[in-house]
């Protein structure tokens, strides 16, 4: 079957994640051709770590993303940089003709995201995609699929606690960019929770209207940017919400639950040790028997007390959960045009707006209605650029961090 060939731009932690995937032959119809990086060790550290591996003999090693591009050597570009340039490198690479898929975030703020895409609009036969590796999870599938069918009935209420994003001091030190408004523009918000965002709406298929936040920088370490955050959402419908993350919980929650007028939907990763294989994933259906909004007004003959009956129903799942692997088996098999294209960039502008949408929020002190304003936001976050505080230069080896078990 013929290969599509893939260009890693990055070689950091999550490029070397992909790197990894590929040099392990986990990418169905795609083959790395290329590697491009400005840190010179980063590249060196690749060549010594796969230079047994006969997949890494007809790789291209470049020493900037503009060299990569322009070399011929890829149809996809994977764009793995810091936050600031995703959408930067990105138009670079639509306007020579290759396909993209972006890490998350698809950007810092909603106005770098939306140039990204109204480039992308100018290239329709090229995919535009986005690593939004956590759909591929059957669990939260499973919930979206619920939702489309109607199962919930209306929902009513989501409320997310993701605090098992835990990161230490010594995270943060590993980069002079990491935490920075200057370097990251953000923290907890555009680093470790943008795939929960992401399936915030994803799955509920709601966007919220409103948003009042409370994000507290360097609450937990020294940092400038948000390490905790507690926000509460309303929706067009009527429907609420409540988001609540940090890296500074130890061991941390991760329970997602969704309540429609015909039952409850509660997805948990359960933390049965200390170890990264030591967790077990949960999803809990909560069955009325009868829609709420009927029962209350028709249902209840007895005091006004009496809840509808339910049945509880545990679902099992026996799925793949091919994460990263998966997202760009896709992109390859859909450059070939085998099968659709699953996670789209256009659709990363959400999660960005709904994380300006909290800390914009928590900057004015007051609800922030979406769509956001996205002039009033980035005037707040150059402000904050400005003064930013960027670390002393990290000694670097060039060594990656494996991130396996980390998502």
């Amino acid at each position: 079957m013929e290969q599509v060939r893939f260009g890693m731009i990055g070689a950091g932690n999550i490029g070397n994640t992909h790197i990894k995937n590929f040099m392990e032959g986990k990418i169905e119809c795609g083959v790395l051709t290329a590697i491009a990086d400005l840190n010179p060790k980063k590249l060196e550290a690749v060549k010594e770590k796969y230079a047994e591996n006969p997949l890494m003999k007809d790789v291209q090693f470049f020493d900037s993303d503009e060299s990569l591009i322009a070399s011929g050597a890829c149809d996809v570009v994977i764009v793995g940089i810091p936050h600031y340039d995703h959408p930067t490198v990105a138009i670079k690479a639509l306007k020579a003709g290759l396909h993209i898929v972006v890490e998350k975030p698809a950007g810092v703020y909603t106005k770098q995201v939306k140039e990204m895409i109204e480039e992308a609009k100018k290239h329709p036969d090229q995919l535009f995609g986005i690593m939004f590796n956590q759909r591929t999870n059957p669990y939260f599938k499973k919930m979206k699929e619920m939702i489309e069918n109607g199962d919930l009935g209306e929902i009513k209420r989501t409320n997310w606690l993701i605090t098992d994003w835990y990161r230490t001091q010594t995270y943060y030190d590993s980069g002079d960019w990491r935490a920075t408004w200057s370097g990251e523009g953000g923290g907890v918000l555009m680093n470790q929770a943008p795939h929960n965002i992401d399936l915030f709406w994803w799955i509920a298929g709601m966007v919220p209207t409103k948003v009042r936040a409370f994000c507290h920088a360097g609450k937990w370490h020294d940092i400038e940017v948000e390490d905790d955050v507690t926000a509460y959402f309303e929706y067009e419908n009527g429907a609420t919400g409540c988001f609540i993350t940090t890296t500074g919980d130890c061991p941390g929650t991760n329970r997602f639950e969704i309540c429609g007028t015909r039952g409850k939907l509660v997805y948990e990763n359960v933390v049965t040790g200390s170890g990264k294989d030591q967790k077990k994933n949960t999803l809990t259906f909560h069955k009325l028997s009868v829609d709420e909004r009927e029962y209350n007004v028709s249902g209840d003959s007895g005091n006004g007390m009496k809840k509808p009956s339910f049945e509880v129903e545990e679902i099992e799942i026996d799925a793949p959960n091919p994460q990263h692997a998966g997202i760009l088996s896709n992109v390859a098999k859909a450059a070939l045009g085998i099968e659709p294209l699953y996670a789209r960039a256009e659709e990363g502008l959400y999660g960005v707006q709904l994380a300006n949408a909290m800390i914009l929020s928590s900057w004015l002190g007051e609800t922030v209605e979406l769509p956001l304003n996205d002039d009033l936001y980035y005037e707040e976050l150059m402000k904050r650029v400005k003064t930013s505080r960027r670390k002393a230069p990290v000694k670097d080896s060039g060594a990656a961090v494996d991130l396996d078990g980390t998502y």
